[in-house]
């Protein structure tokens, strides 16, 4: 793991998802997937926060999708009607391999489709995921140098709306208006990330300094981006090795709020839940310290803004790059040791 690959891999985040913008345009990536009653999606980590949110989305427009840990001993039965959806940005996750293993020795008739970021080429097998299912698709977000997976959650969630697209035949809606296209979608997620870059010292010295406290991160997101807060808080983790948890939203009154009251509370809050003014009282009246993005939020230390922040989906595929910068900075700054686990 190296902090300055990192940081490369991120600014590489506007052209990579301008690429698979114009994929998308060009070719369903999931036309070789053909029609399912069931959907089950495997996944660990990063992949299975993505999973989580792209389940959620399905069910809510009608189609019966779940999202398991790989790990789990307590997976579905499988069988003719469903595909399973194994996500594994390297394609060699061995709780991945093993359900996928487990999943087909239980049951014949289901389809099973690998989702990694290191595509078969030809007739060349690239990874043992793929190996193991009947359709391989590609994540298309390029070697991640940093070894840390970014680009690939990002291009997972992305996928994922090019499926739920696919499934039901809907517009994608954001908050103010109709998006034509999980392409479109994409375009406006590298707009966003190519300014959270450009302008990245307006903000950055001083959401670190508001967001990083001496005893941790908070960051919470609505359900519907749940992902967005756990993949923050995993960011400042895995590189820089701070302390740092995420939340959904209104949960967070019944589960968090508690550490306002004894800790130098710092909390980032990824804009859009309705659930909002609960949590902004108590963090009021505790005097924690608050942090807002995607959004203008009363009692906020530092605010980011960025393109089309409006559109939710958007705010789903590009807020993370916040947390995402704040961590390569924490991490660069550090004395160099052994990242490794």
């Amino acid at each position: 793991m190296n902090p300055d690959l990192f940081l490369a891999d991120l600014e590489e985040k506007p052209g990579r998802l301008t690429e698979l913008a114009a994929s998308l345009r060009a070719a369903d990536p999931w036309g070789a997937v053909g029609p399912a009653e069931r959907w089950v999606f495997l996944g660990m980590g990063s992949s299975h926060y993505a999973n989580q949110v792209a389940a959620a989305r399905l069910r809510s427009r009608g189609v019966a999708a779940v999202a398991e840990l790989a790990a789990s001993d307590l997976l579905p039965i499988v069988g003719p009607g469903t595909t399973v959806v194994a996500v594994s940005a390297s394609g060699g996750s061995a709780e991945t391999l093993d359900a996928v293993r487990r999943l087909r020795a239980a049951g014949d008739g289901a389809r099973f489709v690998a989702l990694t970021n290191r595509a078969s080429t030809g007739s060349t097998t690239a990874t043992p995921l793929a190996g193991l299912c009947d359709v391989e698709v590609g994540l298309a977000a390029g070697e991640e140098r940093g070894g840390v997976a970014c680009r690939s959650f990002q291009h997972t969630l992305a996928l994922l709306l090019a499926l739920e697209e696919r499934l039901t035949g809907s517009r994608l809606r954001s908050t103010a208006e109709v998006v034509s296209a999980t392409a479109e979608v994409v375009e406006r997620a590298a707009e966003a990330c190519a300014h959270l870059l450009d302008t990245r010292d307006e903000w950055l010295p001083s959401l670190s300094a508001a967001a990083l406290g001496p005893q941790g991160t908070h960051v919470v997101a609505p359900a519907r981006r749940l992902g967005s807060a756990l993949q923050s808080a995993l960011m400042l983790r895995e590189g820089p090795r701070l302390p740092a948890v995420g939340c959904e939203t209104a949960d967070w009154s019944h589960v968090d709020v508690y550490l306002t009251k004894t800790t130098d509370y710092r909390l980032v809050l990824l804009a859009g839940s309705r659930w909002e003014p609960e949590l902004l009282d108590w963090v009021g009246q505790r005097g924690s310290t608050l942090v807002a993005v995607g959004g203008e939020v009363p009692g906020a230390a530092v605010t980011v803004r960025y393109p089309h922040d409006d559109v939710d989906d958007v705010r789903l595929l590009a807020e993370t790059l916040v947390l995402e910068l704040v961590a390569a900075q924490a991490w660069r700054g550090q004395a160099q040791g052994d990242f490794g686990a």
